[in-house]
């Protein structure tokens, strides 16, 4: 080499590698030197500098330097370049004369002056150029990369035919057809499976032909095996400015590929994982320099990745000693180590770090951060909330519970606005029981809420609906729009009412505060369903003891009340029943007093005519008036005929004076009850207690009864009286009412019927006998089947001029009067009128029974009164009738009116059992055992039969 060699040259030097920079100096000293870091600043400098040489490191920023050189060839061919590469790959320096390399040099950096040799081959290069003595040289170099086994060489013609093959490319197909010359490259066998790749070939060579430098990545199809992936590229080889040839160069890439294909999965599966995963991963070298920081780092920091490295070092981000160097050093792993540590919004989380010893490119320590802030945060709130739970359980009421969620809340959810409403079912609607003072202040006054849709606590109560919102003013239903609430919750406690928690913050619910607040509420609704069981089974225990206790005074109240009736069967007059009543109510502190009375008709006012108990004096200091307003409940019974019931005498007592009297005599509770029977009045007993509330509806209900059962034995008692009574007031009385049944019957049938008494009450209904005379039975049958008033009609026997008739009705006037101790006695209607003749006995006044007839028939008018001794047989009558069964009575009456004791008889037995519905033995019994009750009395009578008392 020439001193003037370098010296009168221009030498572009390209690279940024730490020999480029050596050799700069040395170039420099030697040419004139031009440099460049990039492969496009090379380009430029070539365009606008026209240097003489350039030398190129192998290793570029932004490219190679064979791709530099490939550039380069398009733009200056002529132009000598060298390409120094330090690790001397053979792949790099077969590419690099693939590509018209002038001269490839490998670096020694352990040489004492490495750039010395660079100098040397540089200043050869251009020394051959301008005179061809590299020819030779060039030409081995040629072949040599040419026989290269890991590159398949075709050199072709520059029409594209093939010229030569190296043996590697005769080995990707079948050698024979490989080595073949002379036709267009692209129509190789090999190449001939696939047209697409055949014709990406071709156009590959046309470029070439062209003077082009080509490239591309193709699949070719082996002929025995798999495809495979060959980097194929085309370069024109130039001789005086035209294409002298055309090299074609592939190299098998395939495992490359794979491998790129299986790291490029690889990566995407670790950026998706590191971008995905909510832990967070650093590495650092010994010093503390970071080395990686993960993409994901700003899901717990908030931080990027540049930022943590500019601004954040590890030890502030995670806090100064964060682990013992020791114990790393001993285990080569620290785990979960739990630190704080602050994003960039000044929030603080809860870290749980893992720290690993590692040999990872430069970084010796992995830091692996995973927040369990919101896991710390559900833990010391289920924790708050265990203990309200433990608390609730020493709750007893609603209230109490409700000021529990007001104080406990807070904690665990971290807002401090917190209110209960509970329902309140009788007024239908939602009460604040319970609040925080950050609720008032926030929202004003928490007014009650109905149950109704308008509200948001309204809505969340009927609908069973949570809300949350993360700013409330967007609810339709808020009804109140000055409110400060922001993030705002409504639960639902089932059937309890309504769980509110707001914050002055937007959004302060977050999935975990709402996890929490229903997590609350499901304990509260637990706690408020607790206290509501224990509240039912108390009550229902006290229902029970109350029952108890109604059912004991219920006891006592029968054992009274048959007392009461077993003394009234035996009683024999009316003073004997009325002092029974009242000593048995009073008996053994049943009752304080009890007494009896009955309206005075002249005043209008109760007389008092038996009582018994602690009476001190009250019935002498009382007027009890029959009048219906508020006086002393014994007139009020009495001029209603209703049950009146003071169940607090206490209550009103400056208004009524008799509650005074009654107070002093420790009578706290009254009950009175009218003795009334068929509408037939026998006064009012009246009961006094020295506790209110003494009589339940229960005792109001049996006392009522025993009113009934007093009238009725009353009623019974005056009717044997009446029987019993040596003379009696006979009443004649004229009645003109068509609708009677009599008067229908005599009128529809043109004849007279007749009642002469004989009534008796059946399982069918009332039976009566009438008497027919002037029509045939038969009219008198058909008229009375067609009345709806007759349940049943039958003739019982007739003759030319009339007969008998039995009837049976559901109610008759004789039952009306025999009720009041009256005897109906006889009947006589015709088309003329209708008279009734009626027995009174003493004890009933005349005006009581006219009233009573008056309320059964209409048109109703007293004809004639008169005294009338009874008979003293009556008493065989009557205890004759007494000894007959209603069926007995029914069947020997039926025999009598239809002729069957005549003789000859009018009717036999057989006719009668059909009549009556009934076999002829069970006839004949009937007549048997009625006819041995009458001769038993007639006979046990004899003493009336002596003394001429009783006359047939």
């Amino acid at each position: 080499m020439t001193p003037d060699t370098l010296a009168s040259a221009r030498t572009l030097l390209v690279g940024t590698s730490e020999w480029v920079d050596d050799a700069a100096t040395a170039f420099d000293e030697r040419t004139t030197l031009l440099r460049a870091d990039t492969a496009d600043a090379a380009l430029t400098l070539i365009d606008e500098r026209s240097p003489d040489c350039l030398v190129t490191a192998y290793d570029l920023p932004d490219s190679t330097g064979v791709d530099l050189l490939r550039d380069v060839r398009d733009v200056a061919s002529a132009l000598p370049v060298v390409v120094g590469a330090a690790d001397g790959s053979e792949s790099a320096a077969s590419d690099a004369i693939a590509a018209g390399v002038d001269d490839y040099v490998v670096i020694d950096e352990a040489a004492a002056q490495p750039s010395d040799a660079l100098l040397d081959r540089t200043g050869a290069v251009l020394e051959a150029t301008p005179d061809g003595d590299g020819h030779e040289r060039r030409a081995r170099q040629f072949e040599a990369v040419f026989a290269d086994a890991r590159t398949a060489t075709w050199v072709l013609d520059p029409d594209g035919s093939l010229v030569r093959s190296n043996q590697t490319a005769r080995e990707i197909g079948d050698d024979a057809a490989s080595a073949q010359t002379g036709g267009p490259f692209w129509t190789l066998p090999w190449l001939s499976g696939d047209e697409r790749t055949r014709a990406d070939v071709r156009r590959l060579v046309e470029r070439g032909i062209d003077g082009a430098f080509a490239h591309a990545v193709v699949t070719l199809a082996a002929i025995d095996g798999p495809s495979r992936v060959f980097d194929l590229s085309v370069r024109p080889v130039e001789d005086g400015g035209g294409v002298d040839s055309i090299v074609v160069e592939a190299v098998d890439i395939t495992d490359r590929v794979e491998l790129e294909r299986d790291l490029r999965r690889s990566e995407a599966l670790h950026r998706v994982t590191l971008n995905n995963m909510t832990d967070t991963v650093l590495m650092t070298d010994e010093d503390g320099e970071y080395t990686y920081v993960c993409p994901n780092v700003h899901f717990i920091f908030g931080y990027t990745a540049a930022e943590i490295r500019e601004q954040k070092p590890v030890e502030e981000l995670l806090g100064e000693d964060l682990f013992d160097r020791e114990e790393l050093a001993r285990r080569g792993v620290c785990k979960n180590i739990e630190c704080t540590a602050t994003d960039k919004a000044g929030r603080e989380h809860t870290l749980l770090v893992n720290v690993r010893e590692v040999s990872i490119q430069d970084g010796t320590l992995l830091y692996s951060c995973r927040d369990i802030t919101k896991r710390k945060r559900r833990e010391d709130a289920l924790a708050a909330l265990h203990g309200t739970a433990r608390r609730f359980l020493y709750a007893e009421t609603h209230q109490e519970i409700a000021q529990r969620v007001v104080d406990d809340a807070p904690a665990v959810l971290g807002v401090d606005a917190v209110a209960v409403y509970l329902f309140d079912d009788a007024a239908n609607e939602l009460r604040p029981a319970a609040y925080s003072p950050s609720a008032t202040e926030l929202h004003g006054p928490l007014p009650t809420v109905a149950v109704d849709d308008e509200t948001l606590p309204g809505h969340s109560f009927v609908a069973d609906d949570t809300l949350f919102f993360d700013d409330v003013h967007h609810a339709d239903r808020l009804a109140n729009r000055a409110t400060e609430f922001r993030g705002t919750s409504y639960i639902p406690l089932g059937d309890h009412g309504v769980f509110v928690a707001a914050s002055p913050e937007v959004g302060a619910f977050d999935d975990v505060t709402r996890e929490l607040a229903d997590l609350f509420a499901a304990t509260t609704e637990a706690a408020l369903d607790r206290v509501a069981r224990e509240a039912q089974l108390r009550e229902r225990d006290r229902q029970l003891q109350r029952q108890n206790e109604q059912l004991s005074a219920l006891n006592r109240i029968n054992d009274t009340i048959r007392e009461i009736g077993r003394t009234i069967v035996r009683a024999e007059t009316r003073e004997e029943i009325d002092r029974a009543v009242c000593e048995r109510l009073t008996d053994g502190d049943r009752f304080s007093f009890a007494w009896i009375g009955s309206v005075d008709p002249a005043n209008e006012r109760l007389e008092p005519r038996a009582w018994a108990g602690d009476e001190q004096g009250y019935l002498d200091c009382q007027s009890f008036a029959v009048d219906a307003s508020d006086t002393e409940p014994s007139g009020q019974a009495a001029a209603t005929d209703t049950v009146t019931l003071e169940s607090n005498v206490a209550a009103g007592l400056r208004d009524e004076p008799w509650r005074t009297e009654a107070l002093r005599r420790d009578f706290t509770s009254v009950l009175s009850v009218p003795l009334v029977y068929n509408d037939l009045s026998h006064g009012v007993l009246s009961v006094y207690a020295d506790s209110k509330d003494a009589f339940d509806e229960t005792a109001r209900a049996v006392l009522a009864e025993l009113g009934e059962t007093i009238a009725s034995a009353l009623s019974a008692l005056e009717r044997k009286n009446a029987l019993l009574t040596p003379s009696v007031t006979r009443v004649e009385f004229t009645v003109d009412d068509p609708t009677f049944l009599l008067s229908r019957l005599a009128d529809q049938a043109g004849c007279t019927v007749g009642y002469q008494g004989g009534i008796r009450q059946t399982e069918a209904g009332s039976a009566l006998f009438l008497t027919v005379e002037g029509a045939p039975v038969d009219a008198v049958v058909d008229h009375a089947a067609e009345m709806a008033s007759v349940d049943e009609v039958q003739a019982v026997s007739a003759d030319e001029n009339g007969g008998v008739v039995r009837l049976v009705v559901a109610r008759f006037l004789a039952q009306e009067l025999a009720d009041h101790g009256a005897l109906l006695r006889e009947v006589t209607a015709s088309r003329a009128g209708t008279e009734l003749r009626v027995d009174v006995p003493e004890r009933i006044t005349v005006r009581e029974i006219t009233e009573l007839i008056g309320q059964t028939v209409s048109n109703v008018e007293l004809r004639s009164r008169q005294t009338v001794e009874q008979p003293t047989r009556h008493d065989v009558r009557s205890t004759v009738l007494d000894e007959m069964t209603e069926r007995q009575l029914e069947v020997v009456q039926t025999a009598y009116y239809s002729g069957f004791f005549e003789s000859p008889r009018e009717t036999n037995g057989k006719e009668l059992a059909a009549m009556l519905d009934i076999s002829p033995p069970a006839f004949y019994q009937h007549v048997r055992a009625a006819q041995q009750k009458l001769f038993t009395a007639v006979f046990e009578a004899h003493g009336l039969l002596e003394s001429g008392g009783f006359n047939s």
